[in-house]
């Protein structure tokens, strides 16, 4: 499996999901199940079923969460001399060509992505776009509806 690339925040944020998993949800499962099976016949028993349904999906989450924190990459944008260029990590103001409407984006793994955030993946058309370049520079995104135009207003490594 190739390492991918996370940032401190991002890989922080998966360890205290881990932990909280590890420590806190299942063993509220496992205490649940030890419960549902003291009320008897196990095949008509729904709480039985759910807890253990809940215990595969936690189960499945700790694995994945430990598979990527062992592939993990883990960059602190902040140690990292960009030399002005938007690079993974990076915080990139832009400008809309267009109508004038600023938007900053935090270019991150895919698994710490959250539009809402302003966090977007490395992957996505407009980081694709933006790798590479500079304050000042323009540049072409390809969108669902055509394409926008944007200008780097700011790069920051922080």
């Amino acid at each position: 499996m190739d390492k991918v690339p996370l940032t401190v925040n991002g890989a922080e944020k998966m360890r205290q999901e881990l932990q909280k998993l590890k420590n806190t949800e299942r063993p509220r499962v496992i205490e649940a199940i030890a419960e549902a099976r003291e009320h008897g016949d196990l095949k008509e028993n729904a709480e039985y079923h759910a807890a253990r349904e809940q215990q595969g999906f936690i189960e499945a989450r700790i694995k994945d969460l430990e598979a990527k924190l062992s592939n993990a990459q883990i960059i602190d944008i902040t140690k990292i001399d960009g030399g002005g260029k938007v690079i993974f990590g990076a915080t990139v103001e832009l400008e809309d060509i267009d109508n004038g409407d600023t938007v900053t984006y935090q270019l991150v793994g895919e698994d710490e992505a959250d539009i809402k955030q302003g966090r977007i993946s490395i992957t996505s058309p407009i980081a694709r776009a933006l790798v590479g370049k500079e304050e000042g520079v323009s540049v072409t995104v390809a969108v669902p509806n055509g394409s926008r135009e944007f200008e780097i207003v700011e790069v920051r490594y922080e």
